[in-house]
């Protein structure tokens, strides 16, 4: 009994990293699946879309549970209002399309930047200071997750026509504005006793605000009644389950497990570990029978090496 609780205890003391890494998990197996649904659903609309079925099931999750509607500050609604519609309106809207340029591999490089960037921001704006060992450890993680990434793929030819100066600003916006998000998310759950499941309702339909003017924007933009066509896919009750599945498990459970990372671990390791998405494809692509080299197991090695200093550290 003795040594279960100290497990438990350990556990707790992680709380943070592990709902990054489950968050990175989830993240992991809805990319696969985004993927396809990015063939018949632009970013804008399937950001949207996803964000609408995450909503519904945090209101009913909340509804069940009997949370009201908790004391918040002013400033803390506010930063987390402005870092869903940055992180969730502009960042994963910029993700979609980046993917959509420059494919998986190559935007997973771009978005490594986010983790970095997220704890200098820290470090300026929050005084989140963190150590010379963390440093190390979220560069290994970084490099690992980079070495794995930047594998080139078995019978694929280098394709120029899509490394494009769209598809790299779409990916660097994605990145700047996740770490900003991010760090806007730290700043009001440091300051206030909100819950992150209703934080992360909060942050969610700012982000579909945004999605929404964006949307009226660009239907005036083309002055066509077909502007949204891409909501027609909706008749294909194979898509609608899709989209219905993926939005669980990666928006209302994904975002809601950032949501308790950023609360109980610093900005940096919360957003290191978060990326760490790539490295769970893995086991999934030898499940299905694809080979693994020798270079994407090293690349998992030194990333779990960064993983295993920054949980020392704590």
């Amino acid at each position: 009994m003795i040594f279960l609780a100290n497990i438990l205890i350990e556990i707790t003391n992680f709380k943070g990293e592990l709902a990054a890494l489950g968050a990175a998990f989830l993240w992991a197996i809805a990319s696969v699946v985004y993927g396809r649904l990015g063939r018949q659903i632009p970013p804008l609309e399937l950001n949207f879309l996803k964000g609408i079925v995450a909503i519904a099931l945090l209101i009913l999750t909340l509804l069940y549970s009997g949370q009201l509607l908790p004391e918040i500050n002013p400033t803390a609604l506010t930063l987390l209002l402005l870092s869903g519609g940055l992180g969730i309106g502009v960042g994963d809207t910029a993700y979609f399309s980046a993917i959509n340029y420059l494919g998986p591999r190559r935007t997973l490089i771009l978005e490594t930047l986010a983790p970095p960037l997220a704890a200098l921001l820290a470090m300026i704006f929050l005084q989140e200071k963190l150590s010379g060992a963390s440093w190390c450890g979220i560069l290994l993680t970084i490099l690992g997750v980079a070495w794995v990434v930047t594998e080139r793929l078995p019978n694929s030819t280098p394709n120029t026509t899509h490394l494009t100066v769209r598809g790299i600003s779409w990916g660097m916006l994605a990145a700047v504005s996740q770490a900003n998000g991010a760090v806007l998310s730290r700043a009001a759950l440091a300051q206030s006793s909100i819950s992150p499941l209703w934080s992360t309702l909060v942050r969610l339909g700012a982000g579909v605000l945004v999605l929404v003017l964006w949307l009226l924007l660009k239907g005036k933009q083309q002055k066509a009644p077909e502007s949204v066509p891409t909501f027609k896919v909706l008749q294909s009750w194979r898509v609608l389950g899709a989209i219905a599945l993926t939005s669980f498990f990666s928006t209302y459970l994904g975002i809601w497990l950032q949501q308790t990372s950023l609360k109980f671990a610093p900005v940096g390791i919360a957003q290191t570990l978060t990326s760490t998405s790539p490295l769970f494809v893995l086991p999934l692509v030898i499940l299905m029978g694809e080979t693994v080299s020798s270079r994407a197991i090293l690349g998992v090695l030194i990333a779990l090496g960064g993983v295993g200093l920054l949980f020392s550290l704590r």
